[in-house]
């Protein structure tokens, strides 16, 4: 590529000699590099890959100042802390805080969940992430008959304000910050956790944590939705509204591109879909006429880290770049808070293998360095089991303790945005931005993310990407260690988790009790003021926090909504 530098204007004589200096330097530069490439040492290559990225994006063999956007280091790169936020949300990074230790964990009942998180806090977690079982997902109660066989199956079944408040027990929510990965029912499991804090004395303004509450990713990509788009979007403009005033260092949504990754995207169009999401979050906000500047600094993302480690860096810093700029350019933020974009990351859960399951510490370790390489504010390191079952104590410690070799031993956090000038790392950067800024015009011409989601489009861009993926895979072009090559026959067994029938068993038993010895008119009269507060187009979190308080449960509270709000059918799309 040739380097183009503005000298319409020079400012003095000296300005004009650096120029034509800078100018002769690449030009030089442009002229070796044509001649190095003729060699034919250096077009040279193996014949075993096609060098590209895990996304499918070529990558070239060298890259140079030729590549890079430097005409404008400090609107393009700049500081720490300072806009556009490419080398980090914050001017001192981890040389003052390290990321958030943010380990997900959950199964089986309330009880067991709290004896993980107690194992972990003791072990130098420094913030709790909730799993939630299917049901819980998706807004039935445990003993509602379409639950059964899944109860605490694939995380920790919470029904109600008991369970939530037996899953905290012992654990001071004024001191632990708690995220929970719920989207379809998120306003009720917050309500439920913001009830907990209640019960154990603990002013709402004082709960820090986050709710994924990402309703845009689950139609494009997961599938734990509840309600239709405009009434969810509704919902979660109900939160932002509320907790601006009630709970403002509790973050109210985690914009997700960590499961529109695993179900088979490319970097760039988790990139893009995501941050568009956040903007269609903010737009929503906007039209309820709440100020941006009240809401937007309590946005946060959560990103997927693959495979590929100088892609996963290079999507971390366009990320921050292209949110700070529309933000301020297009919805007229002002204050640096709702520019900065802050995140938290996991390791990519689909990139571990049943196969020669040890291997996963050393992809994970990798993942989990290319996260902090490129500025996460908080990190979950997959267990090495979880691609078999929920993740073992043992498994759980050494993904643990991967990050604390990250954080203690290697000298990364030393200092910030070690990469950064890299030439390569700043082309991909740049690529990356230049990408999904087209992707969202092709967004825009759709007529936006919720007309996208009705007509298919995201799921089929998602389903042909992952499709191009395991063909790469299956034709042993992506060579996946221990699947397509280097296999072996004799497989290392390994301790696995099991979770058996009984969690179903005692939550049935546990939601008998709870319906026997609540007030049950006083939950009669809760959900139907719910149900009213819905048809009046109302703010849905006081009359929420009334029913939960109530001990209406999960399911109860799921009905009272579908009365109004009907349930989401998606469309089919190939």
């Amino acid at each position: 590529m040739s380097h183009v530098i503005d000298t319409d204007v020079p400012e003095s004589a000296d300005l004009q000699q650096e120029v034509e200096r800078r100018r002769t330097e690449l030009a030089e530069l442009e002229a070796k590099l044509a001649e190095w490439e003729a060699t034919s040492a250096a077009t040279r290559q193996r014949d075993d890959t096609d060098f590209t990225t895990v996304s499918g994006q070529p990558i070239r063999a060298l890259y140079t100042p030729l590549d890079t956007r430097d005409d404008d280091y400090l609107g393009d790169v700049g500081l720490p802390g300072d806009y556009p936020f490419t080398r980090g949300p914050y001017a001192t990074m981890y040389r003052t805080r390290l990321w958030t230790k943010r380990m997900f964990s959950g199964f089986a009942t309330a009880e067991e969940t709290n004896e993980r998180y107690k194992f972990l806090l003791a072990r130098g977690t420094t913030g709790l992430s909730v799993a939630f079982d299917f049901p819980t997902l998706m807004g039935y109660d445990s003993d509602d008959p379409l639950s059964e066989g899944e109860v605490g199956k694939c995380g920790v079944a919470i029904a109600s304000l008991a369970d939530m408040e037996t899953l905290f027990d012992g654990i001071p929510l004024d001191q632990v910050s708690v995220s929970m990965t719920i989207n379809g029912p998120a306003i009720m499991l917050y309500c439920f956790l913001l009830a907990a804090a209640e019960k154990q004395g603990v002013p709402f303004e004082k709960v820090t944590g986050t709710i994924q509450n990402d309703i845009l990713k689950e139609y494009q990509a997961q599938h734990a939705w509840i309600y239709p788009p405009k009434p969810a979007l509704k919902i979660i403009t109900d939160i932002f509204e509320w907790s601006s005033e009630k709970a403002p260092k509790f973050n109210t949504i985690s914009i997700s591109g960590y499961h529109i990754r695993e179900a088979g995207a490319t970097a760039v169009e988790e990139l893009a879909f995501t941050l568009k999401n956040g903007f269609t979050y903010v737009e929503e906000g906007i039209a309820r006429g709440l100020d941006v500047d009240e809401f937007a600094p309590r946005l946060s993302f959560f990103w997927d880290v693959h495979n590929d480690f100088f892609e996963e860096i290079a999507k971390f810093r366009a990320g921050r770049r292209i949110w700070a700029r529309h933000m301020r350019e297009i919805y007229g933020a002002k204050r640096a808070e709702s520019w900065r974009l802050r995140t938290h990351a996991q390791t990519a859960g689909v990139t571990l293998t049943a196969q020669q399951p040890h291997n996963n510490i050393v992809r994970v370790a990798y993942q989990g360095l290319a996260a902090v390489l490129g500025g996460t504010q908080s990190l979950h390191t997959n267990a090495m089991d979880e691609t078999l079952a929920l993740p073992t104590e043992h498994a759980v410690r050494i993904a643990l303790r991967t990050q604390q070799i990250l954080a203690f031993e290697t000298g990364i956090p030393n200092t910030i945005d070690p990469l950064a000038g890299s030439y390569f790392v700043e082309s991909m950067t740049d690529e990356l931005e230049r990408q999904a800024e087209e992707i969202f015009t092709e967004i825009d011409d759709l007529g936006g993310v919720v007309a996208g989601i009705e007509s298919g489009y995201f799921q089929a861009k998602i389903a042909r990407s992952a499709r191009r993926f395991q063909d790469e895979v299956e034709a042993k072009s992506r060579l996946i260690v221990g699947v397509n090559s280097f296999e072996e026959e004799d497989e290392p067994d390994i301790e696995i988790l099991k979770i058996d029938e009984s969690a179903g068993a005692a939550q049935h038993a546990r939601l008998a009790e709870l319906r026997r010895t609540r007030d049950g008119e006083a939950v009669e009269r809760s959900l139907a003021a719910l149900t009213e507060a819905a048809r009046a187009d109302r703010n849905l979190m006081p009359p929420m926090l009334d029913a939960v308080r109530c001990y209406a449960t999960l399911g109860e509270i799921r009905d009272a909504l579908e009365i109004v709000y009907g349930r989401f059918q998606e469309p089919v799309a190939f």
